[in-house]
């Protein structure tokens, strides 16, 4: 294999020194305009290419976020990179997308990664619920925005929508539509989204007077289609005991629910109503078309990108780690919170 060329072979090539070189590619004024041909023709002759990893190490500042999400299969968190990627590159940075498959083992190795290599920040959606991992690479000193998540115990600057009101949402719609007896299919228990929604679901049947019996609740051990279809069987399985609507921690879930009931010959939503969260692309292209808790995911990932922008830009870094400078400790962290909204659509229209 070939080795790379580098910028001890550049300057041999144009019989000039190393300091030269660098002069060419950092600051071309300074080298007479015969030197600087001479030099950027050795270049495009050898094909060098200057190492950016180096460049940002001797700088102290790099130009890649990382960006840590709990699902890539998941077309939410498609949406959250979108926002985050649009935000950095309006900015030249560049985003490191990695996926950490909701498993905290993941999770710990890919924010090594971040802080071997030194990116200018980190945006997280956390799946260790114990925080150990945060807590871990909190020591490096790298700034980090949590995004879809308020960890308990942090400071650190975080970009969420409301849950409780999301949750809220989804069971006071079908309370509404006259259900009384209602499964929420809810994901792992130990994320705070899935705890959240289910603590809004029964608000909302207490607001209509009905106790938490009237809540079913269907752990899964992740949020994806196939645990969606696994928990529709399980409701089939209640025979006269089944619950006439259903809410599910996210779209995936429900669409899981709505292929077990489509197999099965249930009808939705005239024996079975059902409703996600996140709004994703397909809850509308469905076969039969998905009430959802819409989740503003494209503005959550950019907003939380400009927020790690901000606490990392020179003259305005604070409590956490980064770059610093003059005005260091002017950031102050805050926590944004959006509001979801219901999108009304034919699987949950049926009236009792």
């Amino acid at each position: 294999m070939a080795q790379p060329v580098g910028i001890k072979d550049v300057a041999r090539a144009a019989g000039v020194s190393v300091g030269t070189v660098s002069n060419v590619i950092n600051r071309p004024d300074t080298v007479a305009t015969e030197t600087r041909a001479r030099v950027l023709s050795a270049i495009d002759r050898l094909g060098y290419v200057r190492s950016e990893s180096a460049r940002q190490l001797r700088a102290g500042r790099s130009r890649i976020m990382g960006l840590l999400v709990l699902d890539m299969g998941n077309p939410f968190f498609v949406d959250v990179a979108r926002g985050a990627e649009r935000a950095a590159r309006d900015a030249g940075l560049g985003v490191m997308v990695c996926n950490s498959a909701e498993s905290v083992g993941e999770e710990a190795e890919y924010l090594s990664l971040f802080a071997e290599q030194r990116v200018r920040g980190v945006l997280l959606t956390p799946a260790d619920a114990t925080g150990r991992n945060i807590a871990s690479f909190r020591r490096h000193g790298i700034p980090f925005v949590l995004v879809d998540r308020v960890s308990e115990g942090t400071t650190e600057c975080s970009v969420s929508v409301d849950d409780v009101a999301g949750g809220a949402l989804a069971v006071r719609h079908l309370v509404d539509a006259g259900h009384r007896s209602i499964a929420y299919v809810s994901g792992p228990p130990g994320f705070t989204q899935v705890r959240d929604r289910r603590t809004g679901a029964l608000n909302a049947l207490a607001e209509a007077g009905l106790g938490p019996e009237c809540l079913r609740e269907l752990p899964t051990e992740r949020l994806d289609v196939a645990a969606g279809r696994d928990a529709g069987a399980r409701l089939l399985g209640l025979g006269d005991r089944r619950p006439t609507a259903v809410f599910c921690a996210n779209d995936l879930l429900a669409l899981g629910v709505l292929q077990a009931m489509y197999s099965a010959g249930v009808k939705v939503p005239e024996d079975l109503a059902i409703v996600g969260y996140d709004d994703i692309e397909f809850a509308a292209a469905a076969a039969v078309p998905l009430t959802s808790v819409r989740q503003p995911a494209v503005t959550m990932g950019a907003l939380a990108a400009e927020m790690l922008l901000e606490e990392t830009e020179e003259g305005g870094t604070g409590g956490a780690g980064g770059a610093g400078g003059a005005g260091a400790g002017r950031h102050e962290h805050r926590r944004v919170v959006l509001q979801p909204e219901l999108v009304v659509r034919r699987s949950s229209l049926s009236a009792r």
